[in-house]
Protein backbone atom coordinates (compact mmCIF):
# COMPACT_ATOMS: atom_id res chain seq x y z
CA UNK A 1 0.00 0.00 0.00
CA UNK A 2 1.32 3.21 -1.04
CA UNK A 3 1.53 6.23 1.22
CA UNK A 4 1.76 9.93 -0.08
CA UNK A 5 2.22 12.55 2.44
CA UNK A 6 0.51 15.26 1.20
CA UNK A 7 1.97 19.22 2.79
CA UNK A 8 -0.42 21.23 1.78
CA UNK A 9 -4.30 21.13 1.57
CA UNK A 10 -4.21 21.32 -2.46
CA UNK A 11 -1.72 18.86 -3.10
CA UNK A 12 -3.93 16.33 -0.81
CA UNK A 13 -7.03 17.26 -2.83
CA UNK A 14 -4.96 16.73 -5.83
CA UNK A 15 -3.33 12.86 -4.95
CA UNK A 16 -7.23 11.97 -3.44
CA UNK A 17 -8.90 12.86 -6.81
CA UNK A 18 -6.23 11.72 -8.75
CA UNK A 19 -6.68 8.59 -6.91
CA UNK A 20 -2.73 8.09 -7.23
CA UNK A 21 -2.00 6.81 -4.14
CA UNK A 22 -4.30 4.16 -1.96
CA UNK A 23 -3.50 6.29 1.52
CA UNK A 24 -3.24 9.97 1.96
CA UNK A 25 -1.04 11.11 4.69
CA UNK A 26 -2.06 15.07 6.05
CA UNK A 27 1.03 16.52 7.73
CA UNK A 28 0.79 20.31 7.50
CA UNK A 29 -0.12 23.07 10.14
CA UNK A 30 -3.64 23.70 9.32
CA UNK A 31 -4.79 19.56 8.03
CA UNK A 32 -6.31 19.60 11.78
CA UNK A 33 -9.19 21.68 10.12
CA UNK A 34 -9.22 19.73 6.80
CA UNK A 35 -9.21 16.11 7.72
CA UNK A 36 -12.63 15.66 8.40
CA UNK A 37 -13.58 17.07 4.24
CA UNK A 38 -11.30 15.05 3.14
CA UNK A 39 -11.77 11.75 4.80
CA UNK A 40 -14.90 12.36 3.34
CA UNK A 41 -13.76 13.12 -0.45
CA UNK A 42 -11.44 10.34 -0.12
CA UNK A 43 -14.34 7.61 0.97
CA UNK A 44 -15.73 8.88 -2.11
CA UNK A 45 -12.63 8.53 -4.47
CA UNK A 46 -11.59 5.16 -2.35
CA UNK A 47 -8.45 6.38 -0.65
CA UNK A 48 -7.64 6.55 3.08
CA UNK A 49 -7.19 9.98 4.64
CA UNK A 50 -5.46 10.17 7.90
CA UNK A 51 -4.69 12.49 9.86
CA UNK A 52 -1.92 12.21 12.93
CA UNK A 53 -1.05 14.11 15.49
CA UNK A 54 1.48 12.55 17.05
CA UNK A 55 4.85 10.04 15.64
CA UNK A 56 6.46 7.55 17.92
CA UNK A 57 9.47 7.35 17.58
CA UNK A 58 11.91 4.48 18.52
CA UNK A 59 15.30 5.90 18.69
CA UNK A 60 18.30 3.09 17.93
CA UNK A 61 21.28 4.93 19.22
CA UNK A 62 22.31 7.72 20.78
CA UNK A 63 23.83 9.11 16.91
CA UNK A 64 20.44 8.58 16.02
CA UNK A 65 19.31 10.81 18.56
CA UNK A 66 21.31 13.68 18.20
CA UNK A 67 21.47 13.31 13.72
CA UNK A 68 17.34 13.09 14.21
CA UNK A 69 17.39 16.37 16.05
CA UNK A 70 19.75 18.22 14.41
CA UNK A 71 18.10 17.98 11.10
CA UNK A 72 15.38 20.44 9.66
CA UNK A 73 12.10 19.22 11.20
CA UNK A 74 9.78 18.39 8.06
CA UNK A 75 6.61 17.93 10.15
CA UNK A 76 4.16 19.51 12.10
CA UNK A 77 3.82 16.64 14.02
CA UNK A 78 4.55 16.76 17.77
CA UNK A 79 7.08 13.77 18.34
CA UNK A 80 7.89 11.31 20.72
CA UNK A 81 11.30 10.13 20.80
CA UNK A 82 11.73 6.60 22.64
CA UNK A 83 15.36 5.73 22.97
CA UNK A 84 16.07 2.38 22.86
CA UNK A 85 19.56 2.70 24.23
CA UNK A 86 21.04 3.53 27.57
CA UNK A 87 21.11 7.12 27.70
CA UNK A 88 23.63 7.31 30.58
CA UNK A 89 26.07 7.34 27.91
CA UNK A 90 25.45 10.61 26.32
CA UNK A 91 27.10 13.19 28.90
CA UNK A 92 25.04 15.92 30.92
CA UNK A 93 26.10 18.59 28.51
CA UNK A 94 25.12 16.49 25.39
CA UNK A 95 21.63 15.51 27.11
CA UNK A 96 21.03 19.02 27.75
CA UNK A 97 21.63 20.22 24.29
CA UNK A 98 19.39 17.01 22.71
CA UNK A 99 17.03 18.17 25.58
CA UNK A 100 17.17 21.48 24.31
CA UNK A 101 16.58 20.50 20.70
CA UNK A 102 13.93 18.49 21.58
CA UNK A 103 12.39 21.43 23.30
CA UNK A 104 12.66 24.11 20.55
CA UNK A 105 11.00 21.56 18.07
CA UNK A 106 8.31 20.72 20.37
CA UNK A 107 9.57 17.08 20.68
CA UNK A 108 10.03 15.01 23.89
CA UNK A 109 13.15 12.29 24.90
CA UNK A 110 11.78 9.56 27.00
CA UNK A 111 13.13 6.57 27.56
CA UNK A 112 12.11 3.17 25.29
CA UNK A 113 10.62 0.88 27.92
CA UNK A 114 7.89 3.44 27.24
CA UNK A 115 7.56 2.49 23.85
CA UNK A 116 3.78 1.20 22.69
CA UNK A 117 3.44 2.09 19.77
CA UNK A 118 5.93 2.89 16.44
CA UNK A 119 5.26 5.41 13.42
CA UNK A 120 8.87 5.40 12.43
CA UNK A 121 12.22 4.23 13.54
CA UNK A 122 15.66 6.25 14.14
CA UNK A 123 18.72 3.92 13.41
Amino acid sequence: MSVYVARNRASAVEHISARMDSTVDLDYETAWEDALELGRLGQQCGVLVQFRTLEHISVQSPEALTRGLREEKLTFRQRYLYCGFDMTVLSDECLCELEALAIRHGDYILPGHLLQETTLVWD
